[in-house]
């Protein structure tokens, strides 16, 4: 064969193991010309192995540096502290099983940065008796109540500002709104809801201090 450029051989996108490089060999100060195979090549990496046929690494866990090296490799044993990767996965790694969803208490500031929500719902809360206390809990929720009797819902201290929590009427027992240690604003003095079926809601907009507002009657 005539002799060639580098720049003027034929590109060799997928080499096997057992294709042979020419490499300098310089370790003793001499310079001298040797063949490698790509496989004795790659053992210098970490990699567990190469596919011949497709060129592909194939990564392992036990063949990745440690955190005092230069060079830093993640392995399936350093990704235990992001979820339930087992470290004793070795071998390919397929890691989408691996990925977590983000659970509402993950969130710490609540910015979404205009993202939509989708998929958001409230939480029913069926009550069927004369009087109700709300709880922190209900925050958020919407309380339904289901009475053919007058109802009282009780509005007590401790809530927090910002609490916002919904009600239905669903009954024919009207309800109304009982402050306990709170204030209960609205813009015409109302207390209860008008009648069956409407809709009425609490919001705090300060400790302890509520409005009123909706469907609403004295």
């Amino acid at each position: 064969m005539a002799n060639k450029k580098i720049t003027e051989l034929t590109d060799l996108p997928s080499p096997a193991g057992a294709d042979i490089m020419a490499i300098v060999d310089d370790v003793s100060g001499t310079p001298t010309t040797k063949k490698v195979t790509a496989t004795n090549l790659m053992t210098l990496a970490p990699v567990q192995s190469v596919n011949t046929a497709t060129g592909a690494v194939v990564l392992d866990a036990d063949d990745i540096s440690d955190a005092s090296t230069t060079n830093k490799f993640v392995t399936a044993a350093d990704i235990t502290n992001l979820g339930n990767l087992s470290g004793t996965n070795t071998g390919d790694q397929d890691l989408s099983s691996y990925l977590q969803s983000v659970s509402a208490g993950d969130l710490t500031d609540g910015n979404f940065d205009g993202t939509s929500i989708s998929g958001f719902n409230a939480t029913i809360n069926d009550q069927t008796g004369t009087t109700y206390t709300l709880l922190a809990s209900d925050n958020g929720k919407v309380v339904v109540l289901d009475n053919a009797s007058a109802v009282t819902v009780t509005v007590p201290s401790g809530l927090g500002a910002g609490f916002n929590c919904s009600f239905v009427q669903k009954g024919a027992g009207q309800v109304s709104f009982s402050a306990s240690s709170t204030t209960i604003n609205n813009r015409q003095s109302h207390t209860k809801i008008n009648a069956q079926y409407g809709v009425a809601s609490l919001l705090a907009y300060a400790a302890d201090t509520f409005v009123l507002a909706g469907d609403t009657a004295s």
